[in-house]
């Protein structure tokens, strides 16, 4: 497992553990005792580590190149049961969107969202998890064809943000993510989106309005990245953890600032330490929350869409 610079008592533990696993298979010396007391000392010495994360160490753990995806989450909720879809019918097909339909427990959704790759050449090939003005055209293709079948929307957002080349502002990123934007906002099916990485600028809200929004506990979503932020303001890197506490971008500020609407719990040490648990939760999330929503009326569903949306900007003095 890779570590960061933070987890480095973790690390130190881990490998006495690992140093006492050997001698006893090699010796054959009882070591079961010392064996317990390092596995005990680790699960504590994570727990203090992970209950005092400062913003910037989120953010770090967001980024950790052995969490999920998006296309690892699909995976898992629809069981394999998932017809990719390609293309914007205009352009090209953005590698770095991703959608189609999928099946939970027998039923149809439509799951859109930006895939990361996990290795140099992957990385390349999916342009960052950064989509150009194609892949969210392609995602709007992908809500209305849903709509058309009536068929709930899943959106799960990972994105550092949006593509910022040269090419893409000439073929209208901002007008696609405005579009999308609008469009969402209309649509008569339920609506939820997962931030499960990095929510960056428009690149996340390009495909994230929704009636529910969620974020993962060890998220970001922020109109800037620290970095970003950082370098904009003092002309350099290194304040990028003061910039993560000034923008107030991890869940619980979200959800404390009425940004979000619920927060999904990671396993400790963060959603790549057991998969299968953070899988577990957000399948049942889904569930939970599209079977409220399809209770409701479609013209009430999308009054209080825009409704919450709207009562995001507005504040008293």
């Amino acid at each position: 497992m890779i570590l960061l610079d933070f987890e480095e008592p973790i690390g130190k533990l881990q490998e006495q553990l690992d140093k006492a696993v050997e001698i006893g298979e090699e010796s054959g010396v009882d070591v079961s005792q010392t064996i317990e007391d390092l596995r005990k000392k680790i699960d504590k010495t994570r727990k203090e580590i992970y209950s005092n994360l400062t913003p910037w160490q989120r953010v770090q753990v967001s980024r950790h190149p052995e969490r999920p995806y998006t296309l690892d989450y699909i995976k898992y909720l629809t069981g394999g049961d998932f017809i990719e879809l390609h293309g914007d019918r205009g352009v090209k097909d953005d590698k770095a969107m991703v959608g189609g339909f999928g099946t939970i427990d027998g039923k149809t959704y439509m799951f859109i969202g930006q895939q990361k790759g996990f290795d140099t050449k992957s990385r390349q090939y999916r342009n960052f998890g950064m989509a150009n003005p194609e892949g969210y055209r392609k995602a709007l293709r992908l809500m209305k064809l849903a709509e058309k079948f009536n068929k709930p929307i899943v959106t799960l957002i990972d994105t550092p943000g949006a593509y910022p080349g040269l090419e893409a502002e000439e073929r209208g990123q901002g007008e696609a993510i405005a579009r999308n934007i609008y469009e969402m906002f209309r649509l008569k099916v339920p609506v939820i989106c997962i931030i499960i990485g990095e929510g960056a600028s428009g690149g996340a809200i390009g495909i994230g309005v929704g009636d529910k929004v969620l974020m993962l506990e060890n998220t970001w979503y922020s109109v800037i990245s620290p970095e970003s932020c950082s370098s904009i303001l003092w002309r350099s890197w290194e304040y990028k953890e003061k910039a993560a506490d000034a923008l107030k971008l991890t869940s619980e500020d979200m959800l404390g600032n009425g940004l979000i609407d619920e927060i999904i719990k990671e396993p400790l040490g963060g959603a790549h330490v057991n998969r299968e648990e953070i899988y577990k939760e957000v399948k049942k999330t889904i569930i939970k929350d599209i079977a409220e929503l399809e209770k409701m009326d479609s013209e009430e569903r999308i009054k209080k869409r825009e409704q919450k949306f709207i009562d995001i900007g507005v504040y008293n003095e």
